[in-house]
């Protein structure tokens, strides 16, 4: 690894802030990516995405993966009763979650390191619950965020679907890149048994208002389960596609 990855604190709130190989040899401003979930995305693919640098394949980007404090609550975007009596309920405190994100360490972040601020090169990633609150990041801030990527998103959540399905959101300049294991909520016999229905209600939802393909793309991985191991791989892929190399706005 050419790059560097260290640890942060701002305030209450901790995050690991990936470096590229060039950053302290080039005075240009580098795109950045938000992750949900600290580092479990990317920690492990990090010489994947240096390679994909290295051969031109991606743009050298700064990833910041965000801690949560706790995830059912943050991640969340209403309240809702916990899927299972050994897990608390769920709190709904996303709204405040993103305003804290978006307003606090965003700016902070961007004002301490050489980040090219403009939206069109912003990025917002999550898998499982971080990809429903990277959804929602788009629909209650759509100007701050070009790159949305949501891996195995929660879309079973109760009403989500729908919620996204009735909101104004229109297609602008971003892109948004959906995925899903062809394998996940099978076996299921709460409401996650709709995952794969869910999150493809959502994707005709996006294509409804208008996001075309160079805009919106959903895969469906074989055989793949919700798992981390699958996360990780889809997490290389999305900024492959949200980030190429030969995009004109980068």
């Amino acid at each position: 690894m050419n790059g560097s990855c260290n640890e942060h604190i701002f305030r209450t709130r901790t995050f690991k802030l990936y470096l590229p190989p060039s950053y302290h040899r080039c005075r240009a401003s580098f795109p950045c990516v938000y992750v949900q979930d600290g580092g479990s995305l990317f920690e492990e693919q990090i010489e994947c995405l240096e390679e994909k640098f290295h051969h031109g394949k991606l743009p050298e980007l700064i990833i910041a993966g965000i801690e949560p404090k706790n995830r059912l609550n943050e991640y969340t975007p209403w309240p809702a009763a916990s899927l299972h009596e050994a897990f608390d309920d769920f709190g709904g405190k996303g709204d405040q979650y993103l305003s804290e994100i978006t307003e606090q360490l965003i700016p902070y972040i961007e004002e301490n390191w050489n980040i090219d601020s403009s939206p069109q090169t912003r990025g917002f990633i999550g898998s499982s619950l971080g990809g429903l609150i990277s959804m929602f990041a788009l629909l209650k801030h759509p100007h701050m965020f070009g790159n949305i990527g949501s891996i195995s998103g929660s879309f079973w959540y109760e009403n989500a679907a729908d919620i996204i399905k009735q909101s104004a959101i229109q297609p602008a300049k971003q892109r948004i890149y959906m995925s899903v294991g062809s394998k996940e909520g099978l076996g299921k016999q709460t409401i996650q048994k709709e995952m794969l229905f869910k999150t493809e209600q959502v994707y005709n939802s996006l294509k409804n208002k208008g996001f075309t393909p160079d805009h919106l793309l959903f895969t469906i991985e074989e055989d793949a389960d919700h798992h981390r191991k699958f996360f990780i791989r889809q997490f290389a892929n999305a900024l492959e596609w949200l980030y190429e190399k030969n995009r004109s706005s980068l």
